[in-house]
């Protein structure tokens, strides 16, 4: 290497083969230490192989000027080492590279170029469903439907494995990827072609920060972006202001991890950190596990930052070891990160960063809490959730509010379920799940919640039948501890038995309720509840009939479970009463941290990691005898339903279009704040009268086979009707919530796609208005593939949630911002105009163009491509069509 900011040092270990290792040369005056330790990691992996855009000398300067160059436009990028992918959003990026395969062919260029250049891992786990529960083979019935219902995306999975060098799939039944990651993959450094260097990664799933807790700088990208990466391109990104988070403190006795990250999700929400770095320091870090960190680095694109890093520190080290990684590696490790000045001391002040900003957080001050009951930034402390439940009943429709009579308040609805008679009310909780990698990753929670089990039973408490109770651990491991501590058993008598291992009821996975619970709830036209340890709780994720989802520990999830109720308080109210009479209240069966602890020490060995993870990838029969062709090119099925040739290269040559002015568009949606990508692109249950279900059912398919959105990624004729078929969307051309909107040549309402074909038959182009934090929520690629596929060529909105943003650019659909201070409101925009969008010959980031309406009005708008890159991206039409021209020519 020549390149002037790269040393060579002497190897680590002299009986070992000599060992390179990059870094930035240490200034006499020290400007590289301060920097803050994410920065570090994201200018070694720049300096380090990103060979077509190399960081320049004079940015890297700037970049250690740090002070002054952190509100400057100082474009970066970053060539992550890993990729990860999950099934959702992997088959598509699988079907995306059969296709180019085909179009590098048709362009007359090597199919084969075509191929991941770095290692990229894709766990399947989004497709497990919770069908059965309650029941001791509710595991094996699980994977069973799983495997009856995704053969097709499966076999295309392993066919993709073979085709593609660099790429492993990690089977069905292994775990949720992110927990996989942390426990299992993640290496911390980077031992690779002689060199070591710090690991980082970019996943196809918003959570893939919960591998920052880890000390592994990595964040969620849409899957167009990271196949992008995966062919060898660099991710262009202005670098990133940088907000040092303080903790302080020492938790109090009864808080969880989850009260803590459910805290800082509303501050920094708050505080505002879209776009941004959060780095975390301060003594208090040292008081939290790496499965504690995890799950606040986790939790990141719900307070809407691009990281949420923990540098690596003993305790990381420490982890390294009790997971079964190899102690001579992880030795090696630690020697590298002491060598380059990047292994953290959170006691040690001297060794704090400067950041763009610091906030800071007491752990003492943080109490146990849920969110809910829309948005996970909504923290209300459990004592208070009773009253705010009954406050959000009466309350305006809204993220705070379901707009319910005052005389409904205390309706009551009387079913059968089983032979028995029971009774719902506002409030009643009939989904209550232990899922998602945000908190099974976490010894402590999921210990606890198997402690305040067994006290529960034996106390004499128990949960109602009628409530879908669940247990999805997010790896192996966590089963074989709960077993291991004797506390399974007990888990199981409440109904919290395994039904899979995969993301499940988190992602919406949660299977059907009983007929009689969904009459009843129909029937009183009840506000029933969803309690899960989850990450989102957006409005129609969970379940179509669980208008109110609150997240919450595991341990509490139980609690609620016992109850049977949101509608309780905990300090004055007993969970139930047993069959001596005697009054069990919550305090009388809570663990202690103490109890936890020790348990933890005694079950959670590296042997159980080594004894899991060493079979990860043979363990699984049923993907063991699945039979992929082997062949290069993919030989697409016309009569398959889940896997199809998208038609995003229909069309292209090698010579580029220049970007033309977009004339008279009309306005597909009008929306406002918050804006999900659930709610623009679902991945749940297809509902029976939708575009989609009248697709599916021409095919000759009944609505059992529907499946799920999710599951059909692979096929853009099913997700293009999926789009915008949330049934909570609000659009303000509609009067009720639903996914429907106005065609306004003919002044019909229609369903969304049905409105869109109309308009793309007639030549029409279309746009999408929106509020503040349009995209929050998912990585999913389709929330920006669906639009475009409907004709839609820019959104405007008054702020981006930062992945959505990546994915319209991927797209080529124009993200368009309004300027500060105005809106759709101060600019008079009802909607219901035709909208000229001027697109200048000659472009630059972020520039200013002109938008021209029909009534004559004028106005001006943002374009937010922030890099030169993503421009270059615009003008060939997308990411991936600037990438087949690559290699083609």
């Amino acid at each position: 290497m020549s390149n002037p900011f790269v040393r060579i040092v002497e190897p680590l270990d002299p009986k070992q083969p000599l060992k390179k290792f990059f870094n930035l040369s240490k200034l006499e005056d020290g400007r590289y230490a301060h920097l803050p330790f994410s920065i570090r990691v994201l200018l070694e992996a720049a300096i380090r192989n990103c060979d077509e855009f190399l960081v320049k000398k004079e940015d890297v300067e700037n970049i250690l000027n740090w002070k002054v160059v952190q509100h400057k436009n100082v474009e970066v990028p970053f060539k992550p080492a890993r990729v990860i992918l999950q099934d959702f959003t992997g088959v598509p990026a699988v079907v995306d590279f059969a296709a180019m395969r085909d179009a590098v062919k048709k362009l007359g260029g090597d199919p084969e170029k075509i191929n991941p250049i770095c290692p990229a891992d894709l766990v399947i786990d989004h497709s497990i469903q919770v069908d059965f529960n309650r029941r001791s083979d509710s595991l094996q019935k699980n994977q069973d439907l799983e495997f009856e219902r995704n053969k097709e995306r499966f076999e295309f999975l392993k066919w993709g494995s073979q085709a593609f060098k660099n790429m492993r799939i990690i089977p069905p039944g292994s775990g949720i990827i992110h927990q996989v990651n942390l426990e299992y993959l993640a290496r911390v450094v980077m031992d690779q072609d002689g060199y070591y260097y710090p690991d980082s990664v970019v996943g196809t799933d918003s959570h893939t920060t919960m591998i920052d807790g880890l000390g592994v700088l990595g964040w969620g990208v849409g899957g167009i972006e990271a196949e992008a990466v995966m062919l060898g391109q660099p991710i262009s990104m202005v670098l990133p202001e940088v907000v040092g988070y303080k903790l302080l403190g020492n938790p109090q006795p009864l808080v969880t991890s989850t009260d803590i990250v459910l805290t800082i999700t509303k501050h920094l929400r708050q505080v505002g950190v879209v776009g941004k770095f959060v780095e975390f320091f301060g003594p208090g870090v040292a008081q939290l596990s790496i499965a504690d960190r995890a799950t606040i680095a986790n939790m990141c694109p719900e307070y809407g930052a691009t990281a949420a890093y923990f540098p690596v520190d003993d305790i990381s080290i420490g982890y390294l070891i009790q997971t079964g990684r190899d102690k001579e590696k992880v030795m090696c490790t630690k020697r590298y990160l002491e060598a380059v000045g990047m292994l953290r001391d959170f006691k040690n002040s001297s060794q704090d960063p400067d950041f763009t900003q610091v906030v800071e957080l007491d752990l003492h001050t943080v109490v146990p809490c849920c969110s809910g009951p829309k948005r996970p930034q909504d923290k209300v402390a459990v004592s208070d959730m009773k009253k705010d439940f009954e406050t959000c009943l009466g309350a305006k429709q809204g993220f705070k509010g379901f707009q319910i009579a005052p005389d409904q308040h205390n309706g009551v609805v009387k079913f059968n379920f089983e032979g028995c008679d029971f009774e719902l009310a506002h409030g009643s909780v009939v989904i209550a799940a232990i899922t998602s990698c945000t908190n099974t990753s976490n010894p402590s929670v999921m210990l606890g919640a198997g402690l305040l089990a067994k006290k529960a039973v034996e106390a004499g408490l128990t949960v109602k039948p009628y409530i879908k109770t669940s247990l999805s651990p997010g790896s192996g491991v966590v089963t074989y501890y709960l077993r291991e501590s004797g506390v399974m058993s007990y888990l199981s008598q409440l109904g919290f038995d395994v039904v899979g291992y995969g993301c499940m009821t988190c992602i919406g996975n949660s299977g059907p309720l009983p007929e009689s619970v969904i009459e009843a709830i129909t029937q009183g036209d009840l506000v029933a509840v969803g309690v899960l340890s989850g990450n989102r709780n957006f409005e129609g994720r969970v379940h179509p009939n669980t208008r109110a989802n609150y997240l919450a520990s595991p341990p509490l999830v139980i609690a609620y479970a016992i109850a049977g109720t949101i509608r309780i308080d905990f300090e004055k109210e007993p969970l139930g009463i047993n069959a001596s009479g005697k009054k069990i209240f919550l305090k009388d069966i809570w663990p202690t941290r103490n109890e936890i602890q020790a348990v933890e020490r005694q079950f959670v060995i590296p042997g159980m990691f080594k004894e899991v993870y060493q079979k990860i990838e043979t363990v699984n029969k049923s993907w063991n005898a699945l039979d992929a062709p082997s062949d290069k090119l993919y030989t697409w099925n016309p009569k398959s339903t889940y896997i199809k040739s998208p038609p995003f290269f229909d069309g292209l040559t090698l010579a580029l279009q220049t970007p033309k002015t977009i004339e008279g568009a009309y306005v597909l949606l009008n929306f406002g704040d918050s804006v999900t990508t659930d709610h623009i692109s679902p991945a749940g249950n297809i509902a029976r009268n939708s575009p989609a279900a009248r697709y599916l059912t021409s095919r000759g398919l009944t609505p059992r086979e529907f499946n799920s959105y999710g599951s059909r990624r692979g096929n853009d004729a099913v997700m293009a009707r999926g789009t915008f078929a949330n049934i909570r969307l609000v659009n303000k051309f509609i009067d009720k919530q639903g996914p429907q909107t106005v065609h306004f040549p003919s002044g019909e309402t229609l369903d969304v796609f049905d409105a869109a074909e109309r308009y793309k038959q007639a030549g029409h182009p279309l746009i999408v208005l929106a509020g503040k934090e349009y995209g929050a929520g998912s990585s999913r690629d389709w929330a920006a593939k669906g639009p475009f596929l409907l004709g839609v060529k820019a959104v405007l909105a008054e702020s981006y949630e930062r992945i959505h943003r990546s994915n319209l650019v991927g797209m080529g659909v124009i993200p368009l911002q309004y300027l500060p201070g105005e809106d759709a409101g101060t600019l008079g925009l009802t909607g219901r105009e035709r909208y000229t969008i001027i697109i200048p010959e000659k472009l630059k980031p972020q520039m200013n163009i002109q938008i021209k309406l029909d009534t004559g009005k004028t106005f001006h708008a943002i374009m937010r491509f922030d890099t030169d890159v993503e421009l270059t991206y615009f003008c060939n039409g997308g990411i991936l069509n600037y990438m087949i021209r690559k290699m083609a020519s």
